[in-house]
This record gives C-alpha cells, structure tokens and sequence, in this order.
C-alpha cells in the first residue's frame, strides 16, 4: 500500500528532509512538502501545524517531521489530539512506536542520527501495522483530557 506522507520541519531538518523526500519519492510514496525549502533559519511551528493539520484531516496518512533535536516538532505536533508524534532516534523505537502506540508521526533528531539511520527509521515507521489489542484502550486514553 502507497501512503500520502507529509513531510516538514526546521532549518536543521532540511538536509535530511531532501534526503527522506527523495527516498519515499524511490519507493513510490506520494510526498507532500510542508518545507522548509531551504537551511535558512526558520520557525518549525509554521511548518509543523499545517503538516499536522493535514494528517489530521486525512489528506495524508502519517507525518514524518525533522529538525535538530526533534523535540520541538513533536512538542508542536502533539497540541492535535488526533496526533501521536514520537521522536524517535533507533528503529526499534519507530517500531514500538507504531506497534504500541499508533504513532502517525514520526519525529526525527537530525543532529543525532545519521541518514541511514533515519531511512532505516522511515521504512521500519512506514511498514510497521498497529497491534491494537491491550494497547487501543491505552491510545484511546492519551487525548482524553
């Protein structure tokens, strides 16, 4: 199954963000880019709020975000109770991170992990199904507030 994927974040994200968009591009995804469009500086809410707005609204089917510590993307993104962003910096957290937790968004620290490692991420992310079972009643939980 091809998925729509939004995908954004900061300034220190975009290297990698050229690099992911070009991967998912090879792997036949349909990418949409939320920007930035350049290492110039820039404020990641701009970018990260219509990216959310957008898997939100199922115009996309997850979120990839990226900036240097992937702290602030995810900060933003989880202000939409409908999002579960995880920043995630091993495979094996993307991984728990869908199985458990139905994460649609995957934030990325670009400062902290190397390109193969975040494409190695991305795939894992991307074909990874959600377990539901004991863990639906715990996502149904995490936005009832």
């Amino acid at each position: 199954m091809a998925y729509n994927i939004a995908i954004g974040g900061d300034h220190a994200g975009y290297t990698y963000k050229k690099l992911l968009k070009k991967y998912l591009d090879e792997l036949g995804y349909k990418v949409q880019d939320f920007g930035p469009g350049s290492e110039e500086s820039v404020d990641y809410p701009d970018h990260v709020h219509p990216l959310a707005k957008a898997v939100v609204n199922k115009e996309a089917d997850f979120g990839i975000l990226i900036c240097g510590s992937g702290n602030g993307v995810a900060m933003t993104a989880n202000k939409y109770k409908q999002i579960r962003a995880a920043l995630c910096w091993k495979p094996e957290l993307a991984k728990l991170s869908r199985e458990h937790n139905d994460a649609n968004i995957l934030c990325i620290p670009a400062r902290f992990v190397s390109e193969e490692e975040a494409e190695e991420m991305v795939k894992v992310f991307l074909n990874t199904a959600f377990e539901g079972g004991r863990h639906q009643n715990r996502v149904n939980k995490i936005a009832d507030c």
